[in-house]
């Protein structure tokens, strides 16, 4: 088909394309909002879940109109080059000018082939500034306590959110507000001129708490908070915590839904409550992961251009399934499902790549690492370390083009790096040890109140954050909870051998027999001990299956993002957790 249109047209058509995407994404936050007042948990966990493919499946919906109405399969690279200048002039006045261009470079490297690659057709680089966009009204609003007292405020900022559900003792909620305020502002305490309370104009929504995101500013003084707002019982609502520290905004979570016009806006905002995190990792956060990757993408390149180190193999015990290697110089590894996998994980590239699909639409509660994936990565042949190349040239080479300049990946996943827990045990202090031992065994029950059963518990397979956290991040053996048999390994019939290698029950393939977890995981004496000491409930078949009957309930669980012990008088056990899972909460931090 010959190309008739104009490429004034192609471009407002992709357009038009991004415009579907963004209005879905914003009706899935109102959406949340409705959910949220009627105490609809499930409906809000399938928005989120759906709202994950959203953009793919309206890239796809462009590039078929593309290509059958304006024969934009047969597109040059001379004539795209036109398109995205009339796509620039597009967005001179546009709200999210940054995720339309991701949206274009989607919709380009499916129509173009890859030597096309490069900023004369693809956003490369962003074209439009974000500075000073923002919305009408406008992203966040500001009060100001020294007119009517910080009362008034805390109350204007509740009733402007224009929840429909009344709140079960506001008058007891206020006064724990204040209470926390007035302890992090300890009297006397002297208010600048400019002191004001700043607060995103949409609610954050995640599984069944609404978040306040706000700061407040005194002069030159800035102090973050969010302040999570939950249902009680009788499905009212209550002020649960004032967090002074964003502990929430984890890359491990699941990803919030806000209503944000202008996301640009939020970001900007957001980076000055929790600065330790990019615009990459931001922008994932708030649900618009495509736009994150392209964040991510362009560091990565910038990190490249101003750095010399070589791509390694990543430290650590070598994975059956994956090729991981790292760039020392740069927080991330890069991993690669190989061509060959040993016959012992009963597994495939495809069920592999399901099962890092599973983990992305899952609530990851912290403890599970979020992943970018990729496709046709192009590296720098002369920054591959020969013995890398080597390793993936041997286990990946459907996977590997070469030529003298770049090594190009067809398909890899990303994470953050973090230290493997076998390695962070090898080196760590008795109180180190004890401590990783303890959040180990509290990650396993916080994904077993989530339906997630690890699989592979093996060390190697869990890695050690940057603050100390450990997070699980090796998916190809991760199951529902649900989905196993977990049994007690029956006693053995009169006379029979102990020393033989052959079992005296049968074993299906979903059976688990969790008393094997000390044989294979708890080598170490010391390790044994601290891990006994916190978790031998772990080593109970009768354990796990409790929390099945749990799941079996239908009530969707969650695991809170801040400590217990930062919550206001009114306690609600976490969902699918006893008691010993609330002290889970209480130690467990977003990292």
């Amino acid at each position: 088909m010959t190309i008739t249109a104009g490429p004034q047209a192609i471009a407002q058509a992709t357009l038009d394309g991004f415009n579907r995407h963004y209005a879905l994404f914003l009706d899935c936050a109102r959406m949340a909002k409705r959910h949220f007042e009627a105490g609809n948990w499930l409906a809000i966990a399938h928005t989120s879940q759906d709202r994950i493919d959203f953009y793919d499946r309206r890239v796809a919906e462009t590039v078929s109109l593309l290509e059958r109405d304006f024969g934009c399969d047969q597109i040059d690279d001379a004539r795209w080059e036109e398109v995205k200048r009339h796509y620039i002039v597009l967005l001179i006045d546009h709200k999210q000018p940054e995720c339309a261009e991701t949206f274009f470079n989607s919709v380009s490297c499916k129509i173009l082939h890859r030597t096309y690659f490069h900023n004369r057709c693809l956003f490369v680089r962003p074209a439009m500034s974000t500075e000073h966009i923002d919305a009408d009204p406008p992203s966040y609003r500001s009060y100001y306590p020294r007119q009517h007292g910080l009362r008034h405020a805390l109350i204007d900022i509740v009733l402007d959110f224009q929840l429909e559900h009344g709140f079960a003792d506001f008058r007891r909620d206020l006064a724990n507000i204040l209470a926390a305020f007035r302890s992090r502002f300890p009297r006397p305490f002297r208010l600048e001129a400019n002191h004001q309370i700043q607060v995103l104009s949409s609610l954050f929504f995640r599984n069944r708490t609404a978040y306040v995101v706000g700061r407040i500013i005194n002069g030159f003084q800035v102090l973050p908070f969010v302040v999570p707002i939950k249902h009680d019982p009788e499905g009212k609502l209550y002020v649960d915590a004032l967090l002074l520290i964003a502990l929430l905004f984890s890359a491990n979570r699941a990803y919030f839904l806000v209503d944000m016009e202008v996301p640009s806006a939020y970001v900007a905002f957001l980076r000055a409550i929790v600065p330790v995190r990019t615009d990459a990792e931001l922008y994932t956060m708030v649900g618009l992961q495509k736009q994150g990757k392209t964040l991510f993408f362009r560091d990565f390149l910038h990190h490249l251009k101003h750095s010399t180190d070589d791509f390694i193999i990543a430290p650590g015990i070598k994975g059956l399934v994956m090729a991981v290697f790292t760039l020392p110089s740069f927080p991330y590894v890069f991993k690669v499902i190989c061509d060959r996998i040993a016959p012992s994980k009963d597994t495939t590239r495809e069920k592999v790549k399901e099962k890092y699909f599973l983990v992305k639409h899952h609530d990851r509660v912290g403890r599970m690492a979020d992943t970018l994936e990729y496709s046709d990565v192009a590296f720098p042949r002369e920054r591959f370390a020969p013995e890398l190349l080597a390793e993936l040239m041997d286990l990946a080479p459907s996977l590997i083009e070469q030529d003298e300049a770049v090594i190009i990946v067809k398909h890899l996943y990303i994470e953050r790096r973090m230290t493997p827990l076998n390695l962070f045990i090898g080196t760590a202090t008795p109180a180190q040890r004890e401590r990783a031992m303890r959040d180990y065994g509290d990650a396993l029950k916080q994904l077993a109140a989530v339906n997630i059963f690890a699989g592979d518990l093996l060390f190697k397979n869990f890695g050690v954050t940057r603050y100390g956290r450990v997070v699980f991040y090796d998916y190809d053996e991760i199951e529902y909870l649900t989905a196993c048999n977990f049994r007690k390994i029956p006693p053995a019939p009169p006379g029979f051998d102990e020393m033989s290698e052959d079992v005296w029950y049968p074993v299906s393939p979903n059976d688990v027999f969790p008393e094997e977890f000390a044989t294979f995981l708890l080598t170490d004496p010391g390790v044994r001990a601290d891990f006994i000491s916190a978790h031998s409930d772990l080593l109970d078949a009768g354990w796990w299956r409790a929390q099945q009957r749990k799941l079996a309930t239908g009530e969707l669980p969650e695991v809170l993002s801040y400590p217990d012990s930062l919550r206001f008088g009114t306690f609600e056990k976490v969902a699918g957790a006893d008691a010993g899972q609330a002290a889970i909460a209480a130690r467990g931090l977003a990292g």
